[in-house]
């Protein structure tokens, strides 16, 4: 019915959210689903097609700010080691030649939000590792911190946003001062870079010359939007089509390869199911025969607003169908144990037919400092890499639950 009605209704458009990727063949199902409009043609129409991210339409110079070349101008005369965040548990703790010695957290909450949480807090835990974290809050990041740096929020500096699912280009300006102490990203890694002796001039650039050269890229989507345009209307739309006419851009090709067709590459798109799921490795599947789901929850950025008493009870809980709970003599209310070779954690039971037979859902991000373990999701997951791109495969998980009390 589903392919029926999707092969032949016009137009027609896939929405790709996060998350089908976060699995160890994450990369083969986004290409797969990728795959369903060009077999219909759906491409050629307005409304029609794929979306996942709106992100790579905003063409900006991002050499002019990330500057690689800086690289070689350091005394290491080469370039920087570079590290994937979803290992950062092996990266603390077994990375050698030479070791991890320093960490600097900003934008980020490594201690809620990696997999292999207890692989992750142990590194965090080293006495020779020195850690700085720039925040706002007293996170479970910057409960490791040698140093925290109050920064600001993003009502408090000057910002340029692109977008996921839209094509206007955004400034923001300051809606209030910084609190307290607080100084912006920018300004605390210009004062370093100071202090440590740069004397290169793009570390005494303002916001306004940075915007300024992240907008100068050349690119045709983005001709004539300036930083002095973007002040006087806050939202401008990238130049994607003359005015009046759809953005089509792979009705007549346009994707990318030698050919400018879309290339299946069929061949290479056999599924092999993950070793951690329900068509994996059965030895395994015996021992923990729960998929686990540790999805977004719907009040939540992330771990953005753990703090939040709401916001912590939403994501204190563990959802299970009734088929799963019942041998198990679990309960909704029940203070339930949910484990693996990796961990543990305790939550709450909720237990209705949200989510399928075979599947629990622990929604996320919790602060692990609110729990009365002191752990989240992430002490679960694994911090496998996916089959392309390198993700997180978060949803790669088995486990097993048992209740433990009320």
């Amino acid at each position: 019915m589903l392919a029926r009605e999707y092969a032949t209704i016009r137009p027609a458009a896939i929405r790709l959210n996060y998350g089908v990727q976060r699995s160890d063949r994450g990369g083969a199902a986004v290409r797969a689903i990728a795959a369903l409009p060009a077999l219909t043609g759906s491409w050629r129409e307005p409304g029609g097609g794929l979306q996942l991210s709106t992100s790579q339409a905003f063409q900006f110079n991002r050499r002019a700010l990330e500057m690689p070349e800086l690289q070689l101008a350091s005394p290491l005369k080469r370039e920087a080691r570079i590290l994937n965040m979803a290992e950062l548990g092996k990266a603390l703790t077994e990375l050698d030649s030479p070791p991890v010695k320093a960490l600097m957290v900003y934008n980020s909450n490594p201690a809620a939000i990696a997999p292999n949480q207890n692989l992750v807090l142990r590194g965090l835990r080293r006495a020779d590792l020195f850690t700085v974290v720039l925040e706002q809050f007293q996170t479970d990041t910057a409960d490791y911190a040698d140093i925290v740096l109050p920064c600001t929020t993003f009502l408090e500096h000057k910002d340029v946003y692109l977008a996921y699912g839209h094509y206007h280009l955004q400034l923001a300006e300051p809606a209030v001062a910084p609190r307290g102490e607080a100084r912006s990203n920018v300004e605390i890694f210009r004062a370093l870079a100071g202090r440590m002796g740069f004397e290169e001039p793009c570390f005494r650039e303002s916001e306004d010359e940075m915007i300024g050269a992240l907008l100068n890229s050349g690119h045709p989507f983005l001709e004539g939007i300036t930083l002095g345009r973007l002040q006087a209307e806050y939202s401008v739309r990238l130049n994607l089509s003359p005015p009046g006419e759809a953005f089509l851009p792979f009705a007549k090709g346009g994707f990318g390869t030698a050919s400018g067709k879309c290339e299946f590459g069929a061949e290479t798109l056999d599924y092999t199911p993950s070793p951690e799921s329900r068509l994996g490795n059965p030895e395994l599947r015996r021992k923990y025969p729960l998929e686990l789901i540790s999805s977004k929850n719907d009040d939540s950025m992330n771990s953005t607003f753990g703090y939040r008493a709401g916001v912590d009870a939403d994501t204190s809980v563990l959802i299970l169908h009734p088929e799963d709970a019942a041998p198990r003599h679990i309960v909704s209310g029940d203070r339930v144990r949910v484990y693996n070779d990796r961990g543990s954690l305790l939550l709450k039971a909720e237990v209705n037919t949200k989510v399928m037979a075979g599947v629990a859902r622990a929604p996320s991000v919790r602060w692990p400092k609110r729990s009365i373990d002191g752990r989240n999701a992430n002490a679960l997951t694994p911090d496998r890499l996916a089959d392309i791109g390198g993700g997180p495969v978060f949803y790669s998980c088995l486990v097993e639950v048992e209740r433990c009390g009320d």
